[in-house]
């Protein structure tokens, strides 16, 4: 499975990384090929602002770069989150045609994302 350096800070504020089952992880850090497909879905978030109902919160540093990551590497195919705020923003991107990935909410059963196999 794959994390991010900003997940990783994002759970280090009320965790420790030593929580985290390291080495079952790789460690994606943020890059120019990142910061540059994150300014693209930026640009896309703040222009149709006022259609999401979102409340006061911080787009780029978070939801548009853990996005971004996620697209621009060619291995992830799937993006797991629980928050609804960012599946909003997900939403609206996937409208616009622009993550290759797919998120599954990590409330969603399994089955109901890949289905079942008949026996």
């Amino acid at each position: 499975m794959l994390i991010s350096t900003i997940s990783i800070a994002e759970y280090c504020v009320k965790g420790t990384i030593e929580e985290l089952p390291m080495r079952h992880l790789q460690i994606v850090p943020f890059n120019i090929q990142h910061a540059k497909k994150a300014g693209e879905f930026a640009k896309v978030i703040f222009e149709n602002k006022g259609i999401l109902s979102l409340p006061d919160r911080k787009i780029i540093p978070n939801d548009t770069k853990l996005f971004a990551q996620a697209d621009a590497e060619s291995a992830i195919v799937y993006y797991l989150t629980s928050d609804v705020e960012s599946i909003k923003i997900f939403k609206l991107l996937k409208e616009k045609d622009m993550p290759k990935f797919q998120l599954i909410n990590l409330y969603d059963k399994h089955n109901s994302v890949f289905g079942l196999l008949d026996f």
